[in-house]
């Protein structure tokens, strides 16, 4: 009896946990991915936070992070994909050595209309693939 107990306030516990999770603010993480294009790469955009005006981003080789890539800013306006060459200018695209494969990394900020952050990402990608 006990088990059968045990069993139900397991599964009612669980059920709970699972509705407040999926409920709560923020409950789905901002994500973004991307391919690599002319200009500036085109980047999908998943669960970007209520509230976001703007969009920043700064690219790192990982494999030489003293090289200053730059990045960009967007206005968001809802939109769930960043195209191709959204931002150029102060931005260095991928550039490894002839012969090597590095690994770069976008850092991205969803930014509300007082300029604070209210998300950021990651989103990773080697070049040349």
């Amino acid at each position: 009896m006990c088990k059968t107990r045990l069993r139900r306030y397991c599964c009612v516990l669980s059920a709970a946990v699972l509705a407040l999770l999926l409920n709560a603010p923020g409950a789905f993480a901002f994500s973004a991915s991307f391919s690599w294009c002319s200009g500036s790469p085109r980047f999908a955009l998943t669960d970007v936070p209520q509230g976001t005006t703007k969009l920043q981003f700064a690219m790192t080789d990982l494999n030489k992070p003293s090289f200053h890539h730059g990045g960009g800013s967007v206005d968001y306006s809802g939109q769930a994909e960043v195209p191709c060459g959204a931002f150029a200018k102060g931005f260095v695209g991928p550039s490894p050595p002839p012969g090597e494969v590095h690994t770069y990394e976008f850092t991205i900020k969803a930014l509300g209309a007082n300029g604070a952050p209210l998300a950021t990402t990651t989103a990773r990608r080697k070049f040349p693939e």
